[in-house]
């Protein structure tokens, strides 16, 4: 089932060719450091503190009519072994089990160029939409295999469903923190509170347990902040007519 389409342009037709249409756009988020990084003129930012069901929640409370679009904005875990880090999705479409949402963008080659020059690559692709955290190798290569998405996140499927039920335009710009080859520690998934800190007694009390963790929580961190550098550089996108996508 697919739902959910945009066209390429700012300008709302329903209110005249030349009129812009100045209401904010809904940017939806999983950590707070993502949220902090979208903040800005209008936009209308909501955090779910990487819980699907708090999500969920948060839009049932928003009254959909006051947004001209919705942009899953943050990082994702890499599913597509050619991502590295740091490298940009922006999503063509949005998958969660049987259904697909298309994702309206229309980023150009200049854009794109422009990023890239940043020392950040980026692609066009699929985002697989799940529940809970996919942290393992082999769970990253079989959701791959059934999805053939490039990365997977825990809101933009959230996201997509709210903006097709309310008839607004979605696009879903989503930066590589672990990348496929890497599994996310059991201890730093554990350790990370709702609020986006370290929980730093949980950290030293598994380190203590099993110190092999240190490297991969190091590696991972790295990865994290790396995906948050780049993210920061996109944030330009978000006000940009050519991410927002509007319906035709």
């Amino acid at each position: 089932m697919t739902l959910g389409a945009g066209a390429a342009a700012l300008v709302d037709r329903s209110i005249g060719e030349h009129a812009i249409d100045s209401r904010p756009v809904l940017i939806v988020t999983g950590l707070p450091q993502e949220a902090r990084i979208a903040a800005g003129p209008g936009m209308i930012v909501i955090c779910s503190s990487s819980d699907p069901r708090q999500l969920r929640n948060l839009l049932s409370t928003l009254d959909s009519s006051t947004f001209r679009g919705v942009i899953s904005f943050g990082v994702a875990g890499g599913l597509d072994p050619a991502l590295k880090s740091g490298d940009v999705v922006v999503a063509t479409e949005v998958t969660a089990g049987d259904t697909r949402w298309l994702a309206g963008s229309s980023l150009d080659e200049e854009v794109i160029a422009n990023i890239a020059l940043k020392r950040r690559r980026v692609v066009r692709g699929a985002l697989a939409g799940v529940e809970q955290v996919v942290a393992g190798r082999s769970c990253k290569a079989a959701l791959r295999s059934v999805t053939g998405a490039a990365a997977v996140d825990m809101e933009s499927h959230i996201a997509a469903a709210y903006a097709a039920e309310a008839g607004l335009p979605f696009a879903a710009l989503r930066v590589i923190s672990d990348p496929a080859h890497r599994a996310l520690p059991a201890l730093a998934q554990s350790a990370i509170k709702p609020n986006g800190d370290i929980d730093l007694r949980t950290v030293l009390r598994g380190v203590a347990r099993n110190p092999m963790t240190l490297r991969a929580l190091v590696s991972t961190g790295l990865d994290f902040n790396r995906a948050l550098r780049s993210l920061r550089g996109c944030r330009g996108l978000l006000g940009d007519e050519s991410l927002v996508p509007v319906n035709a």
